[in-house]
């Protein structure tokens, strides 16, 4: 970033979080209603169809709601159905909706209060929008697995699957699945994505792209705390765009911001120790809290390539054996994350595969390296992986180590919306990329590797193709029994294993920091950001 940039984006910064709190007289009284945090990721819609990547997920979360919701611990709650019944043969689900969910206030709601009640057509609407090829949203996958759904009445919601799904309810707490209104997404079109008007416990204020973006509290929210009060607690949410972490720090250092959620490079021997606590200089300023986190950080191989080093399992072998994940987590992560050793499923989850996967083997690396010259008669086999400026420092660590055995690698920097993309497309060889958990099912962690999921139709950005794989894939959606389907899940990530059409580097673990005076805010396996239960007490 330019020096000019930095001051802009930095000037731009502190007017505006001078300005939000109210008038200059009274900010100090006011700041405890606002929350601040920076999202150095821009978002690029705040429409829910368009929710994909973490930056469009926080803030989407705190203005839409779905059928169901997950706690802390990733059970299944009510939200707007407040309760369901599943047939016998697991193939229809009928949702009882709340009839008191209203949505955030419009005028082109044309009504007294300029607002009206949810119902089940409104679910219909929403599901038929979803899926329809014009909008091209990227979470149409979400209803393939669904054969029909209809509004019984205002408040029945029926939905039948084509073939029974385990992970059904916790694919409907996805944000893609959020409720909108019809008449105000027709009077927008794509504009919805900087006009959303959801259900949610914050309604939209402000947005100006790249800069800052403002919700205010939603009054006409359904939820209550365990003491009857109104959620949320919060008068405003503020989020700012810093694209450059080490500004993204300071201005948490100063209590500018409210929740760091990251640990960069440029920072983390500053904040923690090698072994991930918190320095003593920083016991008093601030909170840390971590927690097990449903994210399996990668390096993904595009096989739909005629580039002779990402065809050959040789070599994505030898890349998985060439470094050490143990080191790279201690010196690179400051001990945050666990290293994969094992499968693409990540501790935690239910279907973990035990079964070992690559250690740090640099003579088997080497040895699988001739093989592939001798195979080949490529002598100066050299392979390019794409990554943006947040983990450049990971792709760096593997590139020494692999020169070492004799595989020459080029990292290319590049902007993470630029990364998305190209994967996307199908234009990287190699992409350092992150898989989090969409529902709390492994089966999610699979679908990335089903030869049906093809980007752009799917999550399969790598075009892994294997016939045992998707022949699993698909029995384990008839298969009730929990533990047996565990089971299937582990032996297909053992096909994962086998065929290496990625790297594992490691399962990532949730770590935040928080402003001492920040209270309510829980850690969860998805990293969402959930602000309705947050307050902040008042600084003397």
């Amino acid at each position: 970033m330019c020096h000019f940039s930095a001051i802009r984006y930095l000037t731009v910064f502190y007017i505006f979080t001078t300005l939000l709190s109210c008038s200059h007289s009274n900010q100090k009284n006011k700041d405890h209603l606002v929350f601040r945090y920076n999202q150095y990721e821009n978002v690029s819609s705040l429409d829910p169809a368009f929710a994909r990547d973490v930056p469009n997920i926080w803030s989407t979360n705190q203005l839409f709601n779905s059928l169901v919701q997950l706690d802390d611990s990733l059970h299944i709650k009510p939200d707007i159905a407040k309760r369901w019944e599943i047939s016998d043969d697991a193939l229809r689900y009928t949702f009882i909706l709340r009839n008191d969910i209203r949505f955030h206030k419009h005028k082109l709601f044309n009504t007294k209060d300029s607002t009206r009640f949810v119902t089940a057509e409104d679910f219909v609407y929403s599901f038929n929008r979803l899926i329809d090829p014009k909008l091209a949203s990227p979470g149409n996958w979400v209803l393939k697995s669904l054969d029909s759904y209809k509004a019984i009445n205002d408040t029945i919601f029926e939905i039948k699957l084509k073939k029974p799904f385990p992970a059904f309810l916790g694919l409907m707490s996805m944000r893609y699945c959020s409720v909108v209104p019809k008449e105000i997404v027709t009077f927008y079109g794509n504009e919805f994505r900087a006009n959303p008007i959801g259900t949610g416990p914050f309604k939209f204020k402000l947005w100006e792209e790249n800069i800052k973006l403002v919700l205010r509290k939603n009054e006409l929210y359904y939820e209550k705390d365990d003491q009857g009060k109104q959620l949320p607690y919060l008068e405003a949410v503020a989020v700012t765009f810093l694209p450059d972490k080490q500004s993204e720090f300071l201005q948490f250092a100063k209590g500018n911001i409210d929740l760091l959620n990251s640990l960069d490079t440029s920072y983390k021997d500053e904040l923690l120790t090698p072994s991930g606590k918190l320095r003593e200089n920083y016991k008093d300023k601030i909170n840390i809290s971590k927690g097990s986190y449903l994210n399996s950080e990668y390096l993904g191989f595009y096989l739909d390539t005629d580039k002779q080093e990402i065809q050959s399992v040789l070599l994505r072998k030898a890349i998985n054996h060439g470094f050490d994940r143990k080191k790279m987590i201690t010196y690179l992560k400051n001990g945050i994350g666990t290293p994969a050793t094992h499968g693409f499923i990540p501790k935690g989850i239910p279907g973990f595969n035990s079964t070992p996967g690559y250690e740090y083997d640099p003579e088997k690396a080497r040895k699988l390296i001739d093989a592939y010259k001798k195979q080949t008669g490529n002598n100066t086999p050299s392979i390019r992986i794409a990554t943006d400026a947040n983990y450049q420092s990971i792709c760096e660590f593997i590139q020494r180590e692999l020169e070492k055995v004799g595989l020459q690698i080029i990292v290319d920097v590049m902007p993470s919306s630029t990364i998305r993309q190209k994967k996307w497309k199908g234009e990287l060889e190699i992409f350092r990329a992150s898989w989090i958990a969409d529902y709390p099912d492994a089966e999610n962690f699979l679908s990335p590797y089903y030869s049906k999921n093809f980007t752009p139709n799917g999550p399969n950005y790598t075009h892994f193709k294997n016939e045992t794989f998707d022949q699993l894939y698909e029995e384990s959606f008839l298969i009730t029994d929990t533990k047996i389907r565990e089971k299937q899940y582990a032996k297909m990530d053992s096909i994962i294993i086998a065929h290496a059409p990625i790297v594992p580097l490691y399962y990532d673990q949730v770590v935040r920091f928080t402003q001492k005076n920040v209270k309510g805010l829980t850690n969860n396996p998805q990293n969402f950001l959930v602000l309705k239960k947050v307050w902040k007490e008042k600084l003397k």
